[in-house]
């Protein structure tokens, strides 16, 4: 919340409202995860009250799911009642990952093409598209993390493994976030052809390993079309099993 309101305050007090816009709008696709977090409360036997639809509004709805996971594991000891403590903090991995693949991402692209193409000497858009890069890579690596933990016999990974998953993650992401950005300095809209041509590539391929992760045919294919959209920017197992080889196809592709 504080990296797109920085900026937002940043474009309004310079003026440019153009970027201060887009910035805003950036902010509207993020309550798609509180809307799901809502109703997903609704599921779990907890009807929303006043106080959580507010805490949702202001988009800090993933942050009480959060605090229910610190308090349920103080409460428990970290032993007691392992398993649903396991399934509160799959939800809140799999809402944040939501959340910053729909707010971040965006943001993202938004903040590194102004300091790319606009203002190269810009302080705040530059620290936002830093955070927001580490933000989305942490994302990632704690979805990953959560993935690990629900395999039998798995490991907790040390604090050095999970250090050199998010710099991975930051690798990635920032030279495809910044090969794009490029892309659109030189070329302007192409960039787009670029990324459909990936996103139809990606999908077709999600398509071909028929992933059955969601039932309802129409369904099914907008899940493939959503992924094919996240794989331009990295990789996402959505499937059990070994992925090594799928890893290796998405590099080979891309």
């Amino acid at each position: 919340r504080s990296l797109g309101l920085c900026a937002i305050l940043h474009y309004l007090v310079h003026g440019q409202l153009g970027w201060l816009g887009l910035t805003i709008a950036c902010v509207v696709p993020g309550y798609a995860a509180q809307l799901l977090s809502i109703l997903w409360f609704r599921a779990d036997g907890h009807p929303p009250g006043r106080w959580l639809l507010v805490l949702h509004l202001l988009q800090l709805g993933l942050w009480k799911r959060y605090w229910d996971v610190l308090r349920m594991v103080a409460k428990t000891g970290g032993s007691a009642c392992a398993g649903e403590v396991l399934m509160q903090h799959g939800d809140v991995c799999a809402l944040r990952l939501l959340e910053a693949l729909l707010q971040t991402l965006p943001h993202l692209l938004l903040q590194a093409y102004v300091v790319v193409a606009v203002d190269a000497a810009g302080f705040v858009p530059g620290v936002s598209a830093g955070l927001s890069l580490l933000s989305l890579a942490w994302a990632l690596v704690s979805y990953s993390h959560f993935t690990c933990l629900l395999k039998p016999g798995h490991l907790c990974l040390p604090a050095a493994a999970i250090l050199c998953l998010l710099l991975w993650r930051m690798g990635m992401l920032g030279t495809r976030v910044l090969a794009l950005v490029l892309f659109a300095r030189l070329y302007s809209f192409w960039v787009f052809a670029v990324a459909g041509i990936h996103w139809l590539l990606m999908s077709f391929w999600l398509v071909a390993q028929q992933t059955d992760i969601v039932a309802q045919p129409c369904r099914w294919r907008l899940f493939n079309c959503l992924v094919g959209a996240v794989y331009i920017f990295c990789y996402v197992n959505v499937r059990p099993g070994p992925s090594k080889h799928r890893v290796a196809v998405f590099y080979a592709v891309s």
